[in-house]
């Protein structure tokens, strides 16, 4: 039986709901939750304190009523707001590289400054006349500080879940794994929109989500040359409510997947059967980091949903957090 458990609210309003959260990672050292706005104009990156001792923000966010499309999100007390010059999507503390991130920005690979905003790109993949075909999604860092990226099929995305035409061939979006040492290496293709990398705690396993194909597959994982093989499905959710998007693992192996259009984040354990469901006040819940002390909570990223079936209640593009019982494999830091 799965089991439910009812969250709700979200732990932070922010004056304006993200349009599109994503990419959050927490930070020990002093208590901040990073995550980004990559959709807003201009994309943002928001650092925001919270309490270690309970993981609430330091400063309260705003009242969920007070929370307005039509302002903009700034440094606020507790919030630090960057404008980005483009659209990151996820990023990634660097290892004994303080206040700089690894990232994926529309088009590439890019070191992000946490003081300024600004972009040092690295490797432009994306040429600007494919930018209309594809475009840079999730990523993650495996144990060995390498940086992997996934991309999105621009115009598959645009179908919708499970509307992708028979005839339409092979989807655009591929899956690069970028090392410390500059090397560039492509990993996957045949990809719908690329999401949710993580790896099983004793790394021999890599899962990466295909949200509009509503595929989880898991991939055999050398975590000694990086390399992945044998391909399976490991979660089918296809014709299911959710799509599979953000996800991180447990210290027993269980993926917990923040699940568009699907109210909640799942959790699956290592064999790939559903045991719990964590229902949240939002539609579209995006990605998931582990924080807090002990390394037991999840906060969740989220989306303004803005489409007629949007309800009163529905509080996309706000923070969500709740405590797990059991301790998280925290992301790793890229190594160069």
């Amino acid at each position: 039986m799965v089991e439910i458990i009812e969250i709700g609210a979200p732990f932070y309003c922010l004056p304006r709901p993200c349009v599109l959260g994503e990419g959050p990672i927490f930070r020990d050292s002093d208590n901040t939750l990073h995550y980004n706005d990559c959709l807003s104009n201009p994309p943002q990156i928001h650092i925001l304190s919270v309490d270690p001792a309970t993981g609430d923000a330091i400063v309260p966010g705003v009242e969920f009523t007070e929370a307005s499309t039509a302002i903009a999100n700034k440094t606020i007390p507790g919030l630090k707001v960057l404008d980005l010059e483009d659209s990151v999507t996820v990023q990634f503390f660097r290892k004994n590289h303080p206040k700089s991130y690894i990232c994926a920005y529309y088009q590439g690979i890019a070191f992000l400054d946490e003081e300024t905003g600004k972009l040092d790109v690295l490797k432009e993949i994306i040429p600007n006349d494919e930018r209309h075909i594809r475009r840079f999604n999730d990523g993650a860092v495996d144990c060995k500080g390498r940086f992997w990226a996934a991309e999105i099929d621009v115009k598959g995305l645009a179908f919708g879940v499970g509307k992708l035409p028979t005839d339409y061939g092979t989807p655009l979006g591929r899956l690069w794994r970028y090392d410390p040492d500059g090397g560039l290496t492509q990993m996957e293709d045949g990809l719908v929109c690329g999401n949710g990398l993580a790896w099983s705690p004793d790394n021999t396993k890599m899962y990466l989500n295909d949200s509009v194909s509503q595929l989880t597959f898991v991939y055999d994982f050398d975590q000694e040359t990086g390399s992945i093989s044998n391909k399976k499905i490991f979660i089918d959710n296809r014709g299911k409510i959710g799509e599979p998007d953000g996800m991180v693992v447990d210290v027993e192996g269980n993926l917990w997947i923040a699940m568009y259009n699907g109210f909640a984040v799942n959790v699956y354990n290592p064999h790939g059967e559903l045991i719990k469901q964590v229902k949240l006040d939002a539609k579209c819940l995006a990605c998931t980091t582990w924080g807090g002390k002990d390394s037991d909570v999840i906060y969740v990223v989220s989306a303004y949903n803005k489409f007629d079936d949007r309800t009163p209640e529905d509080a996309g593009g706000h923070l969500f957090k709740f405590k797990t019982g059991v301790k998280g494999v925290s992301k790793y830091e890229f190594a160069g």
